[in-house]
């Protein structure tokens, strides 16, 4: 079983920067696909970026050149740098990993952003 946990969450301003983080551990070599999504008050969960089977990249379109989705495979960490937020990337971020078996979710972390 792979598990995943987040952190690097928090609050910020307009125009800020916040990096997240991504630890997954156990069966890590199980996993396929992983990435960053984002569920905000009132809206369906959303890929934001990640990696796909072919290790590349994918973005929302409304993060291009704002966030960047990079990878540590020596310590199994996935991170999601953003950059010049706005308060509509407010949302809970949620990383997950798709192996061939099961679709993993971590806890979690809060961003929030004012304007």
């Amino acid at each position: 079983q792979v598990q995943l946990v987040e952190s690097g969450g928090g609050s910020v301003q307009a125009g800020g920067s916040l990096r997240l983080s991504c630890a997954a551990s156990g069966r890590t070599s199980s996993i396929l696909e992983i990435g960053w999504y984002r569920q905000a008050p009132g809206k369906q969960r959303e890929l934001v970026a990640g990696f796909d089977g072919a290790d590349r990249r994918n973005y929302a379109r409304s993060v291009l050149g704002r966030f960047t989705i990079s990878r540590d495979n020596a310590k199994n960490t996935v991170y999601l740098q953003m950059d010049t937020l706005t308060p509509e990337d407010t949302a809970v971020y949620y990383c997950n990993a798709r192996t061939y078996s099961v679709n993993v979710w971590g806890q979690g972390t809060q961003v929030t952003v004012s304007s």
